[in-house]
């Protein structure tokens, strides 16, 4: 709530900054354009065209499908610090980046609450936006929590009504992001028709792409043994295990704020390291690893390994400009779960 408020009172001060710094009137007795009016209306005289997207794999997926295009157009990446989504805050400058751009790219999920609020002071009337959670409409999945898991923990004095949650890591499903990829194309082309052709064939080039480490995927699930993974984390990958029939059990769910674990979740996990006889614990990309080594000290498996997948929501510009890609991490964890269903 403290967050939503703050976002739409930044909203309000932008406005009303802008306001009083062009109170007076014209010469000609007409009224002055906003400053986010006028910075809208230099950047519209400037051939590029911008597009905003709050995390890695829409920044990405930009680049690809726009290929040699990607340098005639202003491409922000929002997250570029590389702070996780659910802890992710806009500045002031954000909010003005995202009011005057030509493409806006978010998640739409529980984090993203604070759009609305920043989406009302857009000066850019033709703005296009998209949500990926609107772009898989039904298909996207209620937050799921398991047997063993973490239990978020309730506001003391509080009753919430029960509202569904459902999980945002939509990008970790490379059918999703086919998906996601063939309507950023449309948007694209929709703003610059003239190189539309291009936008198409890039298009093309990368879901085959997508399509064959899909494939990949499902054949090292498929000729499994042992289809279960042990998170001593938080769990993102809802979308991902489902598209192959992967079972799991974790910590915490995906969007989770919690990050102690009880004796009880501990245990859980602990007993089913022993049960399924797993050598392999794993944890998502900057974990401390603390949850998946007491899930270790009190199991049986002394000698289980910890074990790294990137949920590809924690990416830099640093890693960025160093070539790091959305295709490049999931390659990253294809090799990874390669050798442990091995």
């Amino acid at each position: 709530m403290f967050r939503n408020t703050a976002i739409a009172a930044m909203v309000l001060a932008i406005g009303a900054m802008c306001i009083t710094g062009c109170s007076s009137a014209n010469k000609d007795g007409s009224q002055p354009s906003t400053t986010a009016e006028k910075n809208y209306e230099t950047s519209g005289n400037s051939e590029k065209f911008s597009i905003v997207c709050t995390i890695f794999p829409e920044y990405d997926w930009v680049r690809e499908i726009m290929g040699s295009h990607a340098k005639d157009a202003d491409i922000t990446y929002l997250l570029d610090s590389g702070t996780d989504l659910h802890n992710f805050q806009p500045t002031a400058e954000d909010i003005l980046k995202i009011s005057s751009c030509d493409l806006f790219i978010h998640v739409g999920g529980e984090s993203d609450k604070w759009v609305s609020d920043a989406l009302n002071g857009a000066v850019n009337k033709d703005m296009q936006t998209l949500s990926l959670m609107a772009i898989l409409g039904d298909s996207a999945k209620e937050e799921e929590i398991k047997d063993g898991m973490e239990a978020e923990e309730e506001h003391d004095g509080e009753e919430e009504e029960e509202e569904i949650e459902y999980d945002e890591h939509v990008w970790l499903s490379l059918k999703n992001s086919k998906l996601i990829c063939e309507e950023i194309e449309k948007a694209i082309a929709k703003t610059d028709p003239e190189n539309a052709p291009d936008y198409g064939s890039n298009l093309a080039d990368y879901a085959a792409r997508l399509d064959e480490l899909d494939r990949k995927f499902a054949s090292i699930a498929g000729s499994a043994n042992n289809k279960v993974l042990i998170f001593g984390d938080r769990f993102p990958f809802r979308y991902f295990v489902d598209d192959y029939d992967i079972d799991y059990y974790a910590a915490f769910a995906g969007c989770s704020a919690e990050s102690e674990a009880s004796f009880k979740t501990v245990s859980f996990l602990s007993d089913k390291l022993s049960e399924l006889n797993c050598d392999t614990i794993f944890t998502i990309e900057k974990s401390d690893k603390s949850v998946a080594e007491a899930v270790i000290a009190n199991s049986k498996k002394k000698d289980c390994s910890i074990v790294e997948l990137d949920s590809i929501q924690s990416v830099s510009s640093a890693d960025a400009a160093s070539g790091v890609t959305y295709l490049s991490l999931m390659e990253q964890n294809y090799n990874v779960l390669a050798e442990y269903f091995n």
